[in-house]
């Protein structure tokens, strides 16, 4: 696999958490919570609006990510596999279940002949617009406040600010040794 193209790897588990763990951060749990809070409600109303299109949450997602696979990834089984975190026999039945639903369907691949993609039908492509539009406004509802949460854990250690400025730093430093 190129670099860049992994999924990010989740901790194995907290630091901290045998003997001698750290002070429970009260202030800190409830910005955590309440972006979980806010996370969870957009997850929410997005589910709720794909099975109000005939849709499980799954489809959808797999659906996006067939749609819109980066250009640097074929939209293969395993690509979708690897967007979704999912295994490839799970991926497979989600296809399967797609493909007789009729909204995807596998192709040849013109340059690799032994490798199928995956396409997303005229039905499909339907309910992925009618369903970005969805998510677009509802963003634009909720976005302010999921961005505010996250903002505020990011900013409220001093950690994320820290992080900014010496970013804005090595980019100020990069621009005069260019010349710019």
């Amino acid at each position: 696999m190129r670099r860049g193209l992994q999924p990010r790897r989740a901790h194995t588990a907290p630091r901290g958490s045998g003997a001698g763990a750290r002070v429970l951060d009260v202030a800190h749990l409830k910005r955590l919570a309440e972006f979980r809070y806010q996370l969870r409600r957009f997850l929410h109303a997005s589910q709720a609006a794909a099975e109000r299109m005939g849709l499980h949450n799954q489809q959808y997602q797999m659906l996006q990510c067939v749609g819109a696979m980066p250009e640097t990834m074929a939209p293969t089984i395993a690509n979708v596999a690897k967007r979704m975190l999912l295994k490839h026999n799970s991926t497979v039945e989600l296809v399967d279940r797609a493909i007789a639903q009729g909204l995807l369907r596998r192709s040849g691949d013109e340059t690799d002949h032994r490798r199928i993609l995956l396409r997303v039908t005229e039905q499909g492509k339907h309910k992925l617009a009618a369903l970005a539009e969805f998510h677009t406004r509802e963003l634009e509802q909720s976005g302010p406040d999921l961005v505010r949460a996250l903002d505020h854990i990011l900013h409220a250690s001093g950690r994320g600010a820290r992080r900014n400025a010496a970013r804005r730093a090595g980019t100020r430093t990069r621009q005069k040794a260019a010349g710019r």
